[in-house]
């Protein structure tokens, strides 16, 4: 595809703005526009853009103030009060108070387990002035910043009060913010455009240097269009052309003909990486039963899947991939025999036998307008195939698949068994952030998983500041979620993306518009 992809008509793109406006494709079609509502990448990408955080992660993952000017601390760790800095203002020209923030962390809690772990030692949040947000905690939690500052899947924005008592499960009826860009619903084209404006009335933090989430964040152009393009060679095509300047995650097979142009610069993120993943329904046959879920792991070659999604070039991914992010302190070997010895399909094949399978079916929802998900989705039906499943391989867009994975219905209703995602490796790297290994049944992210002791170790690594102590936890983690198996890690790899050399001030991790100009 690569080689003949030159020659392909790129698309036919409104024109408007000229130097002003940035033209961007993302490597998924934004469907929902609420981030405590939808996990998808597209949609944290998009709530970059429109909302701010109290509390933003730099590059090295530490929580630096953000909306806040700072915070103190009294009774000895029990009292938070984080001050509001000054010139913060909604897109529709309401000043950020307090209350607005508290509301918005109440909404944000009831989604996040962050949240939900930081709500569980909190006596009260409230705010005593415009300016002044308080906790008065049951303990010292020295991790409120962490907590905040969070990204991935559901992240503490910050919305106007009225907003904030939306049922989290649902949208947000309007998308007001108080980012650098606001949103412009009124051009939106479901499927094809998405549209911001410079916000005018954003003030940037005064001091500090643009690091991933934290710093200035200084919005260059008047306007942001978001261009869907499914298929990669014509959205190489656009961008060789020019007709657009960014392409958010450039396809393995594509690299080696943009690394070939002057005019195009390729870069490969490591701030933030890909962790791939497929995720089983706990709650459903076959998938409610540890053991078949277990037996699963020895069908699993990490490889395979790397290979499939990021290609022969070794430097874009590792397969070495446990339950945390390779590479990040909390990141261990135990279990990972698992994963490491022979692969033998006839073998599992017995083991879900013993485990009590008896072929019901798997409802496999497969992702075919994102190239990664699509790619992976093809490497486990074929494993699922090999181990003799039962496999009703569900092909659709990854709209309806975010909007099915929701469905806690059998599969005869509508249900699903399983779905692969990849989740930013930010989010994977500690207990704390890591949403996907909880297993607190009923509010735990979709699947569902229900271990107590996964629960328990957890908690106990919350309230351990040595790090020591914390990577012992971690270990003791990895082992029983190799036991309980809340979701089968596949590898982490790392996404290139491309724009034209015109552009300056692209920042590594996600695409992040503020701060990019042209030259």
């Amino acid at each position: 595809m690569a080689a003949g992809a030159g020659t392909l008509a790129a698309p036919r793109l409104a024109r408007s703005a000229g130097a002003s406006t940035l033209k961007f494709v993302p490597s998924q079609d934004l469907t929902l526009l609420d981030p405590i509502q939808s996990p998808s990448g597209s949609t944290i990408m998009h709530s970059c853009l429109v909302f701010d955080t109290l509390y933003g992660l730099d590059e090295n993952y530490k929580a630096q103030p953000q909306m806040v000017e700072g915070h103190v601390i009294e009774d000895d760790g029990k009292t938070w009060k984080l001050t509001l800095r000054d010139g913060l203002k909604f897109h529709n020209g309401e000043p950020v108070r307090a209350r607005d923030a508290v509301a918005s962390l109440q909404r944000w809690a009831k989604r996040d387990t962050f949240g939900q772990t930081l709500f569980s030692v909190t006596d009260e949040l409230s705010a005593p002035s415009d300016k002044v947000i308080q906790f008065r905690l049951k303990q010292p939690f020295p991790m409120i910043p962490d907590a905040l500052g969070k990204i991935g899947a559901f992240f503490a924005i910050i919305v106007p009060e009225h907003l904030a008592q939306t049922e989290p499960t649902k949208g947000m009826p309007e998308i007001v913010g108080s980012g650098p860009y606001r949103y412009v619903p009124a051009e939106r084209v479901l499927g094809s455009l998405n549209v911001y404006e410079k916000f005018a009335d954003y003030v940037p933090r005064a001091s500090g240097k643009p690091s991933f989430l934290a710093g200035p964040k200084v919005a260059h152009f008047d306007r942001v269009e978001w261009h869907t393009i499914p298929d990669p060679a014509t959205a190489m095509a656009a961008l060789q052309s020019g007709e657009v300047d960014w392409w958010d995650q450039a396809t393995a097979d594509t690299l080696p003909l943009l690394r070939k142009r002057n005019d195009i610069v390729v870069s490969v993120r490591t701030v933030v990486a890909s962790f791939g993943m497929l995720r089983p329904n706990s709650t459903q046959p076959p998938f409610n039963n540890p053991a078949v879920r277990r037996a699963v792991l020895g069908a699993i070659q990490q490889s395979d899947y790397m290979l499939a999604v990021a290609g022969e070039d070794k430097s874009l991914w590792r397969a070495d991939c446990g339950f945390f992010t390779p590479g990040s302190p909390m990141a261990n070997d135990a279990g990972m025999a698992a994963f490491t010895s022979p692969r033998d399909f006839d073998k599992v094949k017995r083991e879900l036998e013993a485990a009590g399978y008896k072929g019901e079916r798997v409802v496999y929802l497969a992702p075919t307008d994102l190239p990664a998900l699509n790619a992976i989705s093809e490497v486990a039906a074929d494993m699922f195939r090999k181990i003799g499943m039962n496999l009703d391989y569900a092909a659709t867009d990854w709209g309806t698949v975010a909007q099915r994975f929701a469905s806690r219905e059998p599969v005869e209703k509508g249900g699903w068994s399983m779905y692969p995602n990849y989740v930013y490796s930010v989010s994977m790297i500690s207990p704390a952030a890591n949403n996907y290994i909880r297993a607190n049944g009923p509010k735990a992210m979709f699947g569902w998983p229900d271990s107590p002791r996964l629960e328990e170790l957890r908690n106990q690594w919350l309230v351990t500041s040595d790090v020591a102590a914390q990577q012992k936890l971690c270990r003791e983690i990895q082992t029983q979620a190799f036991q309980d198996v809340p979701y089968y890690p596949l590898g982490v790899y790392y996404p290139a993306t491309a724009y034209r050399n015109s552009l300056t001030g692209v920042l590594d991790g996600y695409s992040l518009f503020y701060n990019v100009r042209r030259a």
